[in-house]
């Protein structure tokens, strides 16, 4: 939050309050959720290197210092761009029916997940690394709902507190851990139509790698929402079992 300053004025020694920064933009007047949303177009556009106060105030318009407003700082900044991915996951999901059945229920925010994830992966990173520094309690409510839908709907396979808890992680484990591998970086020359230059095998030493320059190429193909929902299902049928 910009604060007011006194100083002198004219030699005068007589405190004057100083300019606070405007929030009125090229777009007009902000909000947080223009803000939010700015910040992650640019992330998108550019990659988080990319983002701090001065270069997204200068997207907007205004004055660093009127950003602050709306977030304390960088910090802030990147808490804020995980709570833009789930509330987009909260607008994909639609009217959420807590009475749906719990497999089915699951399979819709997983895929919901990774299609918002794969349409902005310079995020994904974030949903980890900010998980590691923010309290449970001091998420954004968008991310706690989603806690919640997850959990409802593992209580309602008839899970008790205990392999709840344990599924909970699991779920989120894989969700994650499949988003991550599916947005891994693997082409080293994208012009180069042949596959292993393509992939940069050539790179690798073949006496040290030789397994990995074998499955090199199985591993740059996609899996897609094919493989999550398998990898899925098999995860939900360990916990089911009696």
């Amino acid at each position: 939050m910009a604060r007011g300053r006194t100083g002198s004025a004219g030699g005068s020694g007589q405190g004057v309050p100083a300019r606070r920064a405007s929030d009125r933009g090229r777009y007009g007047r902000l909000s947080r959720e223009r803000v939010l949303a700015a910040a992650l177009e640019l992330v998108d556009r550019e990659g988080l290197s990319a983002l701090s106060m001065r270069r997204l105030g200068a997207e907007l318009g205004v004055e660093a210092m009127a950003l602050y407003r709306y977030a304390e700082g960088k910090d802030a900044l990147l808490d804020g761009l995980v709570e833009a991915l789930y509330l987009e996951l909260e607008q994909r999901l639609g009217d959420w029916d807590r009475e749906q059945d719990w497999r089915s229920g699951l399979h819709r925010i997983a895929r919901a997940t990774y299609d918002v994830c794969l349409s902005h992966p310079h995020v994904v990173p974030l949903l980890a690394t900010r998980m590691l520094a923010v309290p449970l309690a001091r998420r954004p409510l968008a991310v706690l709902k989603d806690h919640e839908r997850v959990l409802a709907l593992l209580e309602r396979a008839g899970l008790d507190e205990t392999r709840t808890a344990a599924a909970f992680e699991a779920v989120t484990a894989w969700l994650l851990g499949w988003v991550s591998a599916e947005l891994r970086a693997m082409v080293d020359n994208p012009d180069e139509p042949d596959p292993a230059f393509r992939l940069g095998l050539h790179r690798m030493p073949s006496h040290e790698l030789p397994t990995l320059r074998r499955t090199a190429a199985a591993l740059a193909e996609r899996a897609g929402p094919r493989g999550l929902a398998t990898g899925l299902d098999a995860l939900l049928d360990r916990f089911a079992q009696v």
